[in-house]
């Protein structure tokens, strides 16, 4: 067992749990569920932002503990007075030490887009999604089939949330549908963790030009980003490069000076 298999055998037990805990209704009644959300595709391809999602998280399998400091705050506020187009909130727990509460405070005291990043399987953390403040989320094609992600991604959409659809191959192209508005190719592979951003240009002209388009993962180097905006893209999410950093904020801000 690799380890996305090993993260979905247990997301599929953390789901069971949280439908014995909260009701589709309860969900609801949540005091976010009803704001107007952000576009983040409007705020990728807004040329007076950076273009950069830039991702809260504590630790990964990749990059072990990255930010011990449990300040969401503080780092997302920095990411987003230095020009951040949009947040990625990581929100699983047991591999990356997330949930949505990280969420809840970075949509309190930020204006910009709120992406949930998770591994999302089932229509309930959809809407955990929509209640927790997200303004997107993010749909896996390695882990989900055809029907599956139109399902979520429907779903989403009905709730005013945009569906960032992340892709490794030409082939997962095929599961694209109506109702996603971002394509990301993730650079990381996710069964042996490995990174390589020749995907991303390799992929960069196979992805149809409706769709705002983004590169993750593997970006450190700001001459990357600058080469894969010649190349078609409009975004990038970078988390672990920044996270590793003592300041993350000074690290995302002079990242962001760099691609000016």
């Amino acid at each position: 067992m690799n380890i996305l298999e090993e993260i979905i055998l247990n997301k599929r037990k953390e789901v069971a749990l949280l439908k014995e805990q909260r009701s589709y209704r309860d969900l609801e009644k949540s005091r976010l569920f009803p704001r107007e959300t952000f576009s983040l595709s409007d705020f990728l391809t807004d040329h007076a932002r950076s273009g950069i999602i830039a991702e809260f998280k504590r630790k990964s399998p990749s990059g072990g503990l990255l930010y011990s400091l449990n300040d969401v705050e503080f780092v997302t506020k920095g990411y987003s007075g230095a020009g951040a187009s949009g947040l990625s909130i990581l929100t699983d727990y047991r591999f990356f030490g997330g949930s949505c509460a990280d969420i809840l405070k970075a949509r309190d005291h930020n204006h910009i887009p709120v992406l949930r990043k998770d591994f999302i399987i089932n229509e309930i953390q959809v809407l955990e999604s929509k209640a927790a403040g997200a303004d997107a989320i993010l749909l896996i094609a390695a882990v989900l089939d055809k029907a599956q992600i139109l399902k979520l991604a429907s779903l989403s959409r009905s709730l005013n949330m945009e569906v960032l659809l992340e892709i490794h191959s030409v082939a997962e192209l095929e599961n694209v549908n109506e109702h996603v508005n971002i394509i990301g190719v993730n650079n990381r592979d996710l069964g042996t963790l490995t990174t390589s951003v020749s995907l991303s240009y390799s992929l960069a002209d196979k992805i149809p030009e409706e769709f705002t388009k983004i590169s993750e993962s593997g970006i450190s180097d700001p001459q990357t980003v600058i080469d894969l905006k010649h190349a078609g893209y409009n975004g990038f999410l970078i988390g672990e490069y920044f996270l590793s950093k003592s300041d993350p904020v000074i690290a995302f801000s002079d990242f962001v000076e760099m691609i000016k």
